[in-house]
Order: structure tokens, then sequence, then C-alpha cells
């Protein structure tokens, strides 16, 4: 450990010693005895606790148990440079005066001492945690001449009953700082105070910071990092930053307020050579993490980054308040916007890449597509950051290339009918995914196959959206809007896929209808449904309630019509010898067959064409 010896100043000239308070003149308040007095006094105690003296005394703490001790001395160092003012006063040069001067250097080379053993053996106690505990008014426990009260008197009091053992301790080194660093001030020695404590609780600082994992890094290295190890790094500085604000610099702007609270100077440019490097350190790490690639699945960590730093800034503000201190808050800063754009950037480039995706491979089934799949997993995520994300994007807006009108989604929680900016980029991100697959239907031959493609995305969307986050920041009208156009959909779908089939039966029963018509209407219906019951057997609708809509609205549609043609024209082709041929399919059966729609199962054409489907209800 360095010894206080160390930072011991040169003896410094007699006129270095600053004038008295603006009080009355030394010559109206101390007399000639007076000031001999009080260098015989100073005399003997000072060179009692001489700390180069042999005795016991030497190697004793003066500020220790027995408070009285502590009290008269800084008493005699008072009394002793009021003593020397009168004398400078009266004579530049004096042998009394040579006394006095060599008494204050050794008083002040013992409270360099006692300073550097207090800060040193009370380093536990005196620990941010500890010291962030403590009121930061930067009172201390003087009266108005700064004397020392006894421990079980006004320490004691101050604390309250409810005071624990390390609080007491704390609080009793630190009015044992301030008075010695007021005591050396007052005195010209203020340097030297100063130099011992900035020293010490720097370390202490960069310790701290140490052992909460906060290294300096340069952007080379981590942009070299694996994303697994940064991706801890990023969590461990999401914890280490808070305890560094809320804990180790407030407890250590506490503490130098405190100790140095005779002088808004000293303690301001003190806690500043303190923390400066350890905070611009510590609040440069998120801009580091903004400047790697910008790649859509880290975009979470740096929502968390943007979020830690936007909840502490209330109390980097109120720790760093100070002009020397802006340095630290224009990082701190320069991280928050950094580590902001950043993400504004990811989300753009993700709109983009869902642009650009080129895959044409289809579907199989028109099932759903592994972009839709991908995508909405994202954007799910985004929403559950919504609050986090609000705050960042609300200074970007979505790119114009993609506008979304005026009446696109509402949010009913906006107060002032604005659209929150998170919604607005989330919106424009599903539109960009609707487009896209807009795009993707087009390649599939079939067009009733292109229109459930697209039912299936959206719903597979829209069950996105009402599992999560989604729904709250999208709004009310826009999940409406969208759930209809699931169903228009599906109503496209039906419409090219079984207008084959509708058509093949006559508009309205007729009962005047030859036995060679009906027999081409059962032949055109049983080919049109077997050909669309062929292909869509295959096709697939993985949510159950959308497949079970499709297919009840088709069975309402084709059922009745068919009964009511079967049942009218039937006995028209009671003599015919191959009847079961000629009809293959009876109604009864007709909703069965509709069931093995859109699982996605191939069921053998030839059955329907051999024998009746007899499998229960439709389902």
């Amino acid at each position: 450990m360095v010894s206080p010896l160390l930072f011991l100043s040169s003896k410094p000239p007699i006129s270095s010693f600053p004038s008295s308070p603006a009080v009355a003149s030394p010559t109206q308040t101390l007399s000639e005895s007076m000031v001999e007095e009080s260098i015989e006094n100073a005399e003997a105690t000072i060179t009692k606790w001489d700390a180069n003296a042999s005795s016991l005394t030497r190697i004793t703490p003066l500020f220790h148990r027995n408070r009285k001790d502590a009290k008269e001395y800084l008493k005699s160092v008072r009394d002793l440079r009021r003593a020397m003012h009168f004398l400078v006063s009266q004579s530049s040069y004096s042998e009394k005066l040579i006394l006095a001067h060599k008494l204050m250097q050794m008083a002040m080379k013992r409270l360099e001492k006692e300073f550097y053993q207090i800060l040193s053996s009370n380093h536990e106690q005196l620990d941010p945690e500890s010291v962030s505990s403590l009121s930061s008014d930067g009172s201390g426990s003087f009266d108005d001449e700064h004397e020392l009260v006894s421990e079980d008197e006004a320490e004691l009091k101050k604390a309250g009953e409810s005071i624990t053992e390390v609080e007491r301790v704390s609080a009793l080194a630190m009015s044992d700082l301030q008075a010695i660093a007021e005591c050396m001030s007052s005195c010209g020695y203020g340097k030297e105070c100063v130099k011992i404590y900035k020293l010490f609780r720097k370390s202490i600082v960069n310790r701290g910071l140490y052992l909460l994992g906060i290294e300096k890094f340069k952007s080379s290295q981590i942009n070299k990092m694996h994303w697994e190890a940064l991706e801890n790094m990023i969590k461990n500085w999401l914890n280490a930053v808070k305890i560094a604000v809320k804990t180790l610099f407030n407890g250590e702007k506490i503490l130098c307020d405190h100790v140095f609270s005779a002088s808004e100077t000293i303690r301001d440019a003190c806690f500043v050579e303190i923390t400066m490097e350890g905070a611009k350190n510590l609040f440069r790490f998120p801009e580091l993490v903004a400047k790697n690639k910008s790649v859509p699945e880290r975009i979470f960590r740096l929502i968390e980054l943007h979020e830690a730093i936007s909840e502490l800034w209330p109390e980097i503000e109120t720790i760093f308040n100070v002009e020397l201190t802006s340095a630290i808050k224009l990082q701190a800063l320069s991280s928050l916007h950094k580590v902001g754009d950043s993400v504004c950037t990811i989300l753009t480039n993700f709109g983009s890449s869902i642009q650009k995706d080129s895959s044409k491979s289809l579907v199989p089934g028109g099932g759903i597509h592994q972009l839709t799949r991908s995508a909405m997993s994202y954007i799910s995520s985004l929403a559950d950051y919504g609050g986090m994300l609000s705050n960042i994007v609300a200074d970007h807006p979505p790119p114009g290339n993609s506008p979304l009108p005026e009446s696109y989604f509402e949010n009913q929680t906006s107060i002032d009918n604005r659209k929150p900016a998170v919604s607005l980029h989330l919106a424009w991100l599903i539109l960009v995914l609707l487009c896209k697959l807009d795009r993707k239907a087009e390649l599939y031959k079939d067009v009733s196959l292109s229109y459930l493609f697209l039912a299936n995305n959206l719903q597979f969307i829209m069950d996105q959206v009402y599992t999560g986050n989604l729904k709250y920041l999208l709004g009310e009208e826009w999940v409406s809007r969208h759930t209809k156009k699931v169903k228009q959909y599906a109503l496209s779908h039906e419409s090219v896929a079984w207008n084959k089939v509708f058509s093949a039966l006559p508009e309205r029963t007729s009962a005047g209808l030859s036995p060679e018509a009906v027999k081409g209407c059962f032949k055109r219906f049983h080919s049109a449904f077997e050909e669309a019951y062929t292909k869509q057997i295959l096709w697939l609708v993985q949510d159950r309630k959308l497949r079970d809509e499709l297919k009840v609205s088709i069975a309402r549609k084709l059922v009745p019509a068919y009964r009511d043609f079967y049942e009218t024209h039937l006995m028209t082709l009671s003599g015919e010898r191959n009847l079961e041929e000629l009809v293959r399919i009876p109604p009864d059966d007709l909703g069965n067959y509709l069931s093995d729609l859109f699982h996605g199962t191939p069921f053998s054409s030839s059955s329907l064409l051999s024998s009746s489907h007899s499998r229960g209800c439709l389902h």
C-alpha cells in the first residue's frame, strides 16, 4: 500500500497560507500574549503526535476511539493558523513565525497520515454500498467552529436509533475525513489532501468496475467476438451498469461531496478525476456493440441496452451534474443514440430482406410459407419489447417507399389519436410481408390454390397477432380488417375451386328433363367433383377453424343442391342397367367426401369411383 508520506508537500512559503475568513482583522481578535499561548499549546499537542517521534503516539491513530484527542488536535491547528496570520500581519519574519510554520508542517504531515489511514482502514465501511445508504447533503457532525463532538452524542442522534454498526462506522469515518480535509484546506494544504483522496478512491472505483466485469475494449475486439461471447458480455453489462450507477458512482459522489463539502470546486474536480475514466469506459460499451454487425437476432439485446441507459438517465444526470462531468453524460447519450440508430437500421434491413426474398419454391398444398413463419416469429418477439421499442423508433418513421394508408389501423390507447411509432413500424413490416406473399401466390398455376395459400398465411399471421402483444399494438380495427380479408380469400378459393362443380347442376330443378339430360348432369357433376376432390384432398389448411369453415361453407351450398337434383331425377334413370355407374355418389356420402379435404393426405380417386364413402359426419 502506498505510504501517505509520499504525498507530503515541500515547505510552502508563508505567504501561501490563505487569509482568515472575512471577519474582524487578527489584530482586533488576537493579542500578542494570546498568540504566544496558542503557539505553546499547539506545540505541546502537535509534538505529542509527531509522525516522526519515537513515542507510542507515532503509531497510535489519532482519529480512533478517543474523539477528545482528535478534537484537541484540530483545535490546536486552527488556533495555530490564526496565530500565524496574526504574526504575518505584524511582521513577515520572526522566530515565532518560523516555529509556527515548523509546527504547521509537522501537523500537516500527521493529518496526511491520519487521512490516509482512515481511508485505508475503513475501506470496507466506506465502500459505495455503505456510503450510498447515507445522506448526500454534505452536512457533517461539527458545530459552527467545525469541532468534533463525541460519538455518543451528535453522531448517534444524526444516524437515528435504527442505525447499523456499519453505517455508524461509515458516518464517523466520513466525518473524520471531512474534518481533516477542511483543516488542511484552510491551512493551505488542500492539494496534498486531495491527491491522497483521489489516488485511493480511484483505485476503489476501478476495482469495483473490474469486479463487475467491466473491461476496456476496443471496437476491433468487439467485432472479432463470436455472438455467444458478446451476448454474455451484454447480459453482464446490463446487470453491472445498474450497480455501477446506483451504488458505485452514487456512493462515491456522496462520499466526495461530504468529505469536501467546504469547497464545491474541489469536490467536483475530485469526483471527476476519480470516476471519469471508469464511467466513460462503462457507457462506451453499448456504442461499441452498436457498431458491430447489424443482424436481426441482435436487435433484442440492443433494445435492452437502450432501455438500461434510458432508465438510468435521470440518475446519471443527478450524479454527473456538473460541467466537468459533461463528457461522461455525452458518452452515455452517444451510446443511447448509436444503439437507437442501430435498432432502426436493423428494422429497416429486416423489411428490405422480406422484400428481397427471391425463393420461388412452392409450399405443397398451399400451406404456410417459411418466410411467413420466420417473419412473424420475429415480429411477434419485437412486439414483446413494444414499450422499449416505442421510445427508440419515436423519431424514426417507417421507410417512405411503402406508405401506410391513414386508416390502416388504429390504437385506442393513443391519447392524442396519433399512431404510436412502434405500431407503425410493426404494421409496416406485416404489410411488407403480405405484399411479398401476394407475389409468391402468383407462382401457383392453380388460381384457387393461390387463394388458399393467401388464406392460410394470413390466418397464420392473425393467429400470431391474437396470441401475443401484437393485437394491442395494431389495434382492434386492424385485427378486424385482416380477419375479414382471410374470409375473402377463403370465399375466393371456394368460388374458383368449386365453380365447375356448382355449375354442373341445373340452376333450377326441373322435372321435365329427359333421361339423357339427367345422365349428362350426373356425369358432369361426378367428373367435376372428382377433379376438385382429387386436387383438394392434397391441399392443406392447418388452422382447424378455417378448415372447418371452408368445408361447411362448401357443403351448405353443394349438398342441398345435389340432394334436390338427386331425389328429383333419380327415378328418371330407374330403368338403366348401369345405374350405380351413372350415379356413383349418394347425397348422404357427399358430406363425408368433403370431410377428407384440406388435411394434405393423399386419397386414391379409385375409391371414389368404386364404392360409396360412408365414414361418418362432416368434421
